[in-house]
């Protein structure tokens, strides 16, 4: 070996710098997590004090804490998750929607019979498929007559 010469490989500087890398990362979305949480106790504590020594504000008013709370993380005050009630009703309209969507025509003869003897002809030459080629063929010959029916069928 020459002087110059390094006994890592690229592949282990490659690894090496990407462990350093994410360590990095690690150590700056920690030290972001924790001013943000210091920063959030700063404003809970500021909106807590501020507002037991005024006097209590209408319902219809934000709370300071409300605001700090927003403005920390985006959204609007007094917006909190939807209710149970909202949600089970938004289910039960995309059940039925998807209902009426389920409806499944039956796959004719000549496509499943060209179906199955793909599946046949895969299981007998499981380690040859190459050799069902003629049966893929078939297939796909099948399946693009049954789309086109669809397609057809859809645009009247």
């Amino acid at each position: 070996m020459g002087a110059g010469e390094s006994k890592e490989t690229d592949s282990t500087r490659a690894r090496n710098q990407e462990l350093q890398i994410q360590s990095r990362v690690t150590t700056e979305l920690e030290r972001l997590a924790s001013e943000s949480a210091k920063h959030l106790s700063d404003l809970t504590a500021a909106a807590t004090s501020s507002s037991s020594s005024q006097e209590p504000s209408s319902s219809s008013d934000p709370s300071h804490l409300d605001k700090a709370r927003s403005a920390i993380t985006g959204s609007a005050p007094n917006s909190s998750e939807p209710s149970h009630d909202s949600v089970q009703k938004e289910i039960s309209e995309l059940r039925k929607k998807l209902e009426e969507r389920k409806k499944i025509e039956k796959i004719d003869s000549a496509t499943e019979k060209a179906r199955e003897e793909l599946v046949a002809c895969l299981r007998t030459n499981d380690r040859r498929p190459l050799d069902c080629w003629r049966e893929v063929e078939d297939f796909k010959r099948e399946v693009g007559r049954l789309e086109r029916r669809f397609v057809e069928g859809a645009v009247r």
